[in-house]
């Protein structure tokens, strides 16, 4: 046994790291996107409905800690907002998960996170449009008496197959 005059000294560290540890540990994704669907067909002038499935690291809330010195710090993140980059130069800001399509909702707008393409995707790559679908994560965390707030990007990508009805008479 070795006596020591002073207490060794712990290690110190700040909050905010230990709060970016957390988030780390999180594992955090970008949008599990359900709508649009790699397989589906949509139509020009026709409303999409976009969504996104919800889960701990891909919507969240997602809650971690970390410690370190006797500090302990909890981090929970939540998406605030989905960016959709629609491969046809525009852009859709949704602040919520977006609304499953139900059939009987016909040719309505989404209540909450839709577009309306004005052309067909003939033109793009493969004859598809690239969509990217950006999560700002929102992470809220306290511990060792502080508290603050983080911010998290993370992103997916989908293709989307626009075509063009034409009535003949």
């Amino acid at each position: 046994m070795v006596w020591l005059a002073e207490p060794p000294k712990q290690e110190t560290i700040a909050p905010v790291v230990l709060a970016q540890r957390a988030v780390d540990s999180m594992a955090l994704l970008g949008p599990d996107i359900a709508s649009p669907r790699v397989a589906g067909r949509y139509t020009v002038g026709v409303p999409m409905w976009m969504w996104v499935n919800q889960s701990a690291t891909t919507y969240g809330p997602n809650t971690a800690s970390a410690s370190a010195g006797g500090v302990t710090v909890t981090a929970i993140a939540k998406v605030s907002k989905i960016v959709w980059q629609m491969g046809d130069g525009s852009f859709v800001t949704c602040v919520g998960p977006g609304t499953p399509y139900k059939g009987s909702s016909d040719m309505a707008e989404s209540p909450t996170c839709g577009h309306r393409y004005s052309k067909t995707s003939a033109g793009a790559p493969g004859g598809r449009y690239s969509v990217t679908a950006t999560s700002t994560w929102t992470i809220d965390w306290q511990g060792g008496g502080q508290s603050g707030q983080l911010e998290e990007i993370r992103q997916s990508d989908t293709q989307v197959a626009v075509g063009e009805l034409q009535v003949v008479r």
